[in-house]
């Protein structure tokens, strides 16, 4: 495949690197206490593998920070300055791309562990908290399903930000896409929610409602002025 090869003069600016990322890190400064604040009831000190559910829990929150900076970071710096490329040549988008699938499979894994360690302490009933599980565990799959059938997993990566290509694609209408047009954000992180309502976790449940509030915080600072100097 080709590699980057069209420059957005606009992006080779640090204001551009930079932008809205101020008002991402209002969001942060926001969002972290509040959800801390949140789970701290619930917070018993029980553990799995000999891991306490605080750890778990800060974890889990540290893990969407450092992936959506990562994406933050490596897609303005291949935008303006093509720096993987320069980096890794053909490899480019592979360089990136292999950090970014590790810390996204990373994100459910410890909504899991965080959930298993403080199973129980959801004060909802228990089929109440299966049914929901069940049914969001439905919604997200689909959705996964939508995005590897008709969106592309590479896309899903910002494949857009490193080849002309994949900005020539059309918009996606069908699956999960026919409902809503971002399902991926919609619809797809609702299987953090289904993780932590199986298990029954009440911090499990706080780290699913931060990392989906947050993954909104990335598209309006980081992904949406992406889309818009791309795609016009």
């Amino acid at each position: 495949m080709q590699s980057a090869d069209v420059t957005f003069p606009k992006a080779a600016t640090i204001d551009f690197f930079f932008y809205r990322q101020g008002v991402h890190a209002v969001f942060i400064a926001a969002l972290l206490p509040v959800a801390w604040g949140l789970a701290a009831p619930a917070l018993s000190g029980a553990s799995f593998l000999g891991i306490g559910d605080r750890w778990w829990f800060a974890a889990s929150l540290a893990c969407a920070l450092v992936h959506q900076l990562w994406v933050w970071a490596g897609w303005r710096a291949q935008l303006g300055w093509h720096v993987f490329t320069r980096a890794f040549g053909s490899y480019d988008f592979a360089a990136f791309s292999s950090v970014f699938f590790a810390l996204l499979v990373l994100r459910p894994l410890l909504i899991a562990t965080t959930s298993i360690a403080n199973a129980g302490t959801l004060l909802l009933p228990p089929w109440l908290s299966l049914g929901l599980g069940v049914l969001l565990s439905a919604m997200a799959l689909y959705t996964g399903w939508s995005v590897v059938r008709y969106f592309g997993l590479a896309r899903s990566a910002g494949a857009d930000h490193f080849r002309r290509g994949y900005r020539e694609m059309g918009l996606v209408h069908e699956g999960a896409f026919a409902l809503v047009p971002n399902a991926m954000y919609t619809f797809g992180f609702l299987g953090f929610w289904a993780i932590a309502l199986l298990a029954r976790s009440h911090v499990g449940l706080v780290a699913a409602l931060f990392q989906h509030a947050y993954i909104w915080v990335h598209y309006m600072c980081t992904e949406s002025p992406d889309m818009d100097l791309l795609y016009g």
